[in-house]
Formats: structure tokens, sequence, C-alpha cells
């Protein structure tokens, strides 16, 4: 059965819930003939979060779900009952997911710690019940309003791998025998370049200290650009601190293999190039790669790199590897992912603000409170219509329309509503 790929990649859609509905209710009581009004208000409705969960280390679960809905808030009811806040819905994603606007790509959110939360879809607010309109000039409002929608949107998922060490090498050099022989991971293997077509992590464990190290699959010549899946791979090395550069000590020219790896990386980043590595040549039960080994000594020790000898598939100079991997670690400050601000909403500088579009003898009105108002008006009510219409004189909608030249018969499309010009 072929392994299952990596997926690092996803875009899902989230909707908030609904408002809850306003209620329309008055008194009913023994010996009062008019009893006031007593229409309760709707709950909001339930927000979407995305929140960071360990237990994840790719985006496979939402090759199977991709859209997310939180649960609307309860109508109002009489006796001032107001309705039940809705459910939030939280989304679990792998740690090191970044997350972005899928229409604008606004990065919203980088979640790298486990229980890292973001608010992504903000619930409706609860329609208003008719108690909430009495005043003294109107005792009797037979109005409510209906539940706001909930916020929707499309999000673009991108995860990059949270390692201490990333191995990186032309393909073929070992990679993943090298994470098997240091870690409990059991990565595929074969002997064919590109065997790898997915990243894998693994933990070592070294004197009651672990390292986590992810075997990055090899990079050819391109990369940076896209060749083979090069970008996709390249992005999992930046979160690393450490590289661990691993030779084949069975090609042709290990050394040109190292220039072209490391070109290729400061193509891409030059943070990635800038990263402390360590020169590991592979496969020292090979006479080849034996015979070969002083060349390659004598050119990394000219580059002032640290360099080492080993065998992945007997192990041979791999404990010794890893030592020297913790003492590189210990030199680097670990780096402090600032924060990104949990709320994405910015609050909107003129909610009155509005724009007209005419497309023939039809009028767009686009504007934050005017298509709020008329998702949350009850067309089946008088009161609310006229209502809706005052808030549109309000807000110079009116005039702005005649100005525009909208004539008695045209279409006013506000929101998901059409209305017809009288």
């Amino acid at each position: 059965m072929e392994e299952p790929g990596f997926f690092d990649e996803a875009t899902i859609h989230v909707r908030a819930g609904k408002g809850g509905n306003g209620c329309v209710s008055f008194r009913r009581e023994k010996f009062v003939r008019f009893g006031g009004p007593n229409g309760g208000n709707g709950g909001a409705g339930g927000d979407v979060y995305l929140i960071a969960n360990r237990h994840l280390n790719t985006l496979i679960q939402f090759q199977r779900q991709q859209h997310f809905r939180a649960e609307a808030g309860a109508h109002g009811q009489g006796k001032d009952m107001q309705g039940k806040r809705g459910a939030d819905r939280f989304v679990s994603v792998p740690p090191g997911t970044i997350v972005r606007d899928a229409r604008t790509g606004e990065l919203l959110a980088d979640l790298v710690e486990d229980g890292q939360q973001v608010l992504v879809a903000q619930g409706g607010r609860g329609g208003r019940g008719n108690a909430t309109f009495a005043s003294p000039t109107n005792q009797a409002p037979r109005i409510a309003e209906k539940g706001e929608p909930g916020e929707t949107r499309s999000l673009k998922l991108e995860l990059k791998l949270i390692a201490d060490v990333g191995i990186i090498g032309a393909p073929n050099a070992g990679k993943s025998t090298l994470l098997a022989a240091v870690s409990a991971a059991r990565p595929k293997i074969a002997d064919y370049p590109f065997t790898t077509l997915r990243p894998n992590l693994g933990v070592a464990t070294l004197d009651q200290q672990t390292l986590v190290l992810a075997d990055i699959p090899g990079l050819i010549e391109g990369a940076h650009a896209g060749a083979g899946l090069g970008i996709k791979f390249l992005r999992h090395i930046e979160r690393t601190r450490v590289l661990i550069h691993l030779l084949n000590g069975a090609a042709p020219d290990p050394v040109q293999d190292f220039e072209d790896i490391n070109e290729e990386l400061a193509l891409f980043s030059s943070q990635l190039a800038d990263k402390p590595q360590l020169v590991v040549l592979n496969k020292m039960d090979l006479p080849q790669a034996q015979d070969i080994w002083p060349t390659v000594q004598a050119a990394m020790q000219a580059r002032q790199l640290p360099v080492f000898a080993i065998s992945a598939a007997t192990g041979e100079g791999t404990r010794e590897l890893l030592y020297a991997v913790l003492k590189a670690l210990k030199a680097i400050p670990e780096e402090v992912v600032p924060p990104v601000e949990a709320k994405v909403f910015r609050p909107i500088e003129d909610e009155d603000a509005f724009e007209i579009s005419k497309h023939g003898d039809r009028f767009r009105v686009r504007g934050r409170r005017v298509e709020r108002a008329a998702a949350m008006t009850d067309w089946n009510s008088p009161e609310a219509i006229a209502r809706f219409q005052r808030i549109l004189k309000a807000i110079g909608v009116l005039e702005a329309l005649e100005r525009a030249g909208v004539q008695p018969g045209d279409a006013v499309s506000i929101g998901h509503y059409e209305l017809q010009w009288e």
C-alpha cells in the first residue's frame, strides 16, 4: 500500500453562527387588558477559532472536511427571555500552521504553540426583541430584529514543521536512514532519488535531552523556483535552528553537491543560507566514501565548517554527531516568534460608509451598516420595513440613490436582498 502524501497546504471555509431573532411578545396578565411588550433579544451566534494541537502534524484532515460552522444563537422569547448564545466552533490544526485570508493573502496568525488559538470568524449579534423598541411615543411596538448573519471567510493554511534540526541534502544522501537510526521515526526508505515525498519528524533522546529532527526531502537544482517539490519542502527548513547537511559518500562529487544545495538555500532565502550547518559525509561503510573522505574533510575545514563522517546504515558516528548537534543548539539563542494579534477583526473606521454602483437600471448599495440593517430586518413587518427606510434616510442612502438617478421601478440590491424603488 502506498504511503499517503504529506499534506502541508489546505483551504478551508468557516462560517460563524447567525444571531438569534428577537421576539415580538406582550404581557398576558389577568386583569391587565393591555400588557406591555416583553419580547426578548436573540442570542449571539458562536465564533469560529483555530487552535494548535500538538497531536497533529499534517493538514490531511482537511482533505475530508473543508467547511466548518459555529452554532447559531437561539431566538428570543416572550417574558423577556433572552436567547442562548450559540456554541463556538474550535478547529484543530498542527503547531506551525500559518493562517492567511484566502482572498487577500493577509497574514492572520502563526500558531506555533500547543493550545494557541485565533478567532477567524465572528458570530452575528442577536436581534433585539420588541421590548427594546418601547418608548413613550410607541408603547406597544410590533417590531423585532432578525439575527445578524455570522462572518464567513475562506482561509489558506500552510504548515511549517517545527523542529530543532533539519536534515538536508541531495536526493539519496541517506536522510531518511539517518532519521531512522537516531530516532523512533520509521520513514519509508528505498535506494532511489526522491524516495521521500514528504517530510518526516523524529525525536532523538540523548542524556535525557530530546532533539526534534526533520528529514527534508532531497533538494534538486531549481528547487527555489519550484522544481520538483522544492518550494514546498524549503519552507519546512525555515523554522529549524541547525541544519545537518548530509552528503552522499557514494556520489561522484559530494563537495559539488554541497555547493549546489547551499546555492538553492540562498536563492530561496538568505535567512536559510545563514543557518548553522554541520556537514556530514554519509555511507562510510562503503569503500568509495572512505576514499573521498579526506577530500571532503579538507574542503569543509577550508570553509571553517564542522565536518563529520558517519554510516547511517550501521549507526557508526551517529551518536557523536548528535552530541555535536546538541552543543550547536545550546550555542544558539532560541528564536522568539513575535505574537500575532489573536483577534483578526479590525474595527471599521466608519460603519455608516457605503458606496453605490449602477448596472443598467439596477443599483447595488454596499456598506457594513446598511447591509447589516437589511439582513436584520423582518420584511413581513410593516413597522420593521418603515424602520429600515428611516435608517437608509439617516445615513444618506436615499439621497445618494436619488443623486445617482434611481427611478420608480428600478431594482436596488442591498446585501442578499433586492428591493424595488418607489
